[in-house]
């Protein structure tokens, strides 16, 4: 042994104790979420959305199953390249025994030191390592489409919640309007009574019905406030942020051109990543199947190893007996399956059934979303039917309080028929601005399974 390969092989023994400390550093999980500022008080639908693409937990985790994806793919590429393991072992024996450094048999106290590194790399597993490397690539590839799929998912959540309460926001400022209305026909039902005009009971009408107003605007004061509490859950915001929503300019009138259903289905079969993902959990079932195929083959590898070692025997110092007994090993190693038990068939044929199991799973799938784009196109259809019908029934009944209120002014008519005509109006105008909001969330999601971004 010269005294440079010595000097090499004795660097790596005394490294050895380091290097099997040393561990593998990852790569940041998050990145500093800066886009959107939690403090702001106003959020218009698309602020919700991108902040909601940042910090929603459903996100993150999905973020962070892609980040394992990403390890476990990296891992697999390394299993193609040699492995190096150390070893050093100091022993001592007595009596009758064989000397494991010279091998020789000998009645006496013996002191030994043993050093290796060895060393061993894959040549063939049945493709194996490849098809394990191809499928993390694929699982790769399905966790960026779950991410995706989460952001979907919370942006038509963010969508509903958001439209609910702008539903909410225009109820208050109808039951304003309404408890407004009622509070001057009290005030002037008061007049009359006081005047001998009418009966007490009228007045009493006059003073319920305001009170009635009141409790509905107080109710949807109540509404609003549980929506934002539900946008602030979907947002992740903390309970005591200050949060509202902006009131968007929106001018829809139902007359949106309904596109083709099936066109939607097909365009939504081509642009939703849920529908991907279920594909590759085909493939990655197909690189299942021959991963197990590859254990009917032979597993051929190369192993070497280098060692040395001391033991007190031997009338020579430790550094000569290293160099005397250094050893070199290089050797071609093949295993060759011949029954393990039915073990590997077993796994085919399960592999074979996972193929038709995902096939089936995204055959449902594509049912699935087949009956939510139906749904979607009949209900805004028919959103766009009811809001019609609903505007014309509230202008009439509006036009129908307006002439009450004028004859309740000059005595015309009682309390009780203002109070009817006045829910009337009130109910026709819910009715109207609940068809609206609708209509607005089925035409936003017909747009979304389009490929189109929801935008207010």
């Amino acid at each position: 042994m010269n005294s440079q390969m010595k000097k090499y092989f004795i660097i790596l023994i005394v490294l050895f104790p380091l290097l099997s400390k040393a561990q593998e550093n990852l790569e940041a999980i998050q990145q500093k979420l800066t886009e959107t500022d939690p403090d702001q008080v106003t959020w218009s639908l698309q602020d919700c959305i991108n902040y909601a693409a940042l910090n929603n937990l459903t996100v993150l985790d999905a973020q962070l199953d892609a980040s394992s994806a990403a390890v476990n793919y990296k891992q697999s590429k390394q299993q193609r390249l040699p492995n190096l393991t150390g070893s050093a072992s100091e022993s001592y024996s007595r009596g009758y025994s064989i000397d494991p450094i010279t091998s020789n048999y000998v009645n006496q106290d013996i002191f030994s030191t043993s050093t290796s590194l060895n060393t061993s790399i894959t040549l063939f597993q049945g493709s194996q390592l490849n098809n394990q490397i191809d499928q993390n690539a694929l699982l790769l590839d399905q966790s960026a489409l779950f991410i995706e799929e989460a952001k979907n998912n919370i942006t038509l959540s963010l969508t509903e919640a958001y439209l609910q309460a702008l539903y909410y926001k225009e109820a208050i400022a109808v039951a304003q309007n309404t408890l407004a209305g009622s509070q001057q026909e009290s005030k002037i039902a008061k007049s009359r009574y006081d005047a001998g005009a009418i009966a007490k009971k009228d007045y009493s009408d006059a003073l319920s019905q305001e009170a009635s107003n009141n409790y509905e605007l107080i109710q949807a004061q109540n509404s609003y406030e549980a929506q934002l509490l539900l946008l602030r859950q979907l947002l992740e915001l903390e309970p005591e942020t200050n949060f509202d929503i902006v009131d968007p300019d929106i001018n829809y009138n139902g007359s949106t051109l309904l596109l083709d259903k099936v066109n939607v289905y097909h365009n939504a079969l081509n642009t939703l990543p849920e529908i991907a993902a279920s594909k590759l959990d085909i493939d990655i079932s197909e690189k299942d199947l021959e991963i197990a195929k590859g254990a009917y083959l032979p597993t051929l590898s190369l192993t070497g190893s280098l060692g040395s070692g001391y033991t007190s025997i031997q009338d020579m110092s430790f550094t000569d007996q290293f160099d005397i007994n250094f050893n070199q090993r290089l050797g071609l190693s093949l295993s060759v399956p011949i029954f393990n038990r039915g073990q590997t068939k077993a796994n085919v044929q399960n592999a074979k059934i996972n193929i038709e199991k995902a096939n089936i799973a995204l055959r449902t799938q594509e049912k699935e979303l087949y009956n939510k784009v139906e749904t979607a196109w009949r209900n805004a259809r028919s959103s766009q039917e009811q809001l019609l019908a609903a505007e014309a029934a509230r202008n009439a009944a509006k036009d129908s309080y307006e002439l009450a209120q004028k004859q309740y002014e000059v005595g015309a008519i009682n309390t009780t028929d203002l109070v009817l005509t006045q829910n009337t109006y009130s109910n026709a105008e819910q009715n109207y601005i609940q068809a609206k909001y609708l209509g607005i969330l089925y035409a936003q999601l017909l747009q979304f399974y389009q490929g189109n971004e929801i935008k207010l």
